[in-house]
């Protein structure tokens, strides 16, 4: 067998294992140093998923957050432990880069289906199916660790926010950049349907 059929097969492996995703592919764009250094800085900080909280009544919205996401996963997740560490990491992540973690786990339902090994045919992987070169421009270069899940979580939410600065807070051309389809309706739609999933009202 010569070389390029085999690396075929060791692809469509790595796709069957993986699970091919919705994802769509992301532009690699010209950012000013200041942005590229501001986001390398938000991708390498070391510090965990540390929940703090202003008032105790946060805290307790927070526990009841997770608490409802939990149950809503449980078809999907059967293991309770999974379920909590991916859900307070969401919650971390997205409000760190100032998102709504409804809205970021309607984003994962819809480009990964929660999948963490999803590839995407543009070749974006993991929950929140970030394309590898982001790896190249703000990380170390290293694509295998977007199928870690904190790691993924954070460039998927680091770069959502960066495009929603881009669009001047406009969230469905922010998708859209997000998918590679601005200003088409299609990706944006499906992001919004599935927040609706994942609203919470305590």
């Amino acid at each position: 067998m010569t070389v390029r059929p085999l690396l075929w097969l060791l692809m469509a492996g790595a796709l069957a294992f993986g699970g091919a995703a919705h994802g769509g592919n992301q532009k690699e764009e010209a950012l000013a140093d200041s942005v590229r250094l501001a986001l390398s800085r938000a991708i390498t900080d070391p510090r965990p998923p540390r929940q703090e909280f202003a008032t105790i009544e946060e805290r307790i919205k927070y526990l009841h957050w997770v608490g409802e996401m939990s149950e809503r996963l449980k078809k999907r997740w059967p293991d309770t432990q999974t379920r909590r560490e991916f859900l307070q990491t969401v919650w971390y992540e997205a409000r760190r880069a100032g998102l709504d973690p409804g809205m970021v786990l309607g984003l994962i339902q819809v480009e990964s289906g929660f999948r963490k090994y999803a590839v995407s045919h543009a070749g974006a992987h993991g929950y929140m199916q970030v394309m590898p070169f982001w790896t190249r421009v703000i990380g170390d270069g290293d694509r295998t660790k977007l199928f870690h899940m904190q790691t993924n979580l954070r460039y998927g939410c680091s770069i959502l926010r960066l495009y929603l600065d881009m669009e001047k807070g406009n969230l469905f051309l922010a998708l859209g950049r997000y998918n590679g389809s601005r200003g088409k309706p299609e990706y944006p739609n499906l992001v919004l349907g599935a927040w609706k999933r994942w609203e919470f009202e305590p």
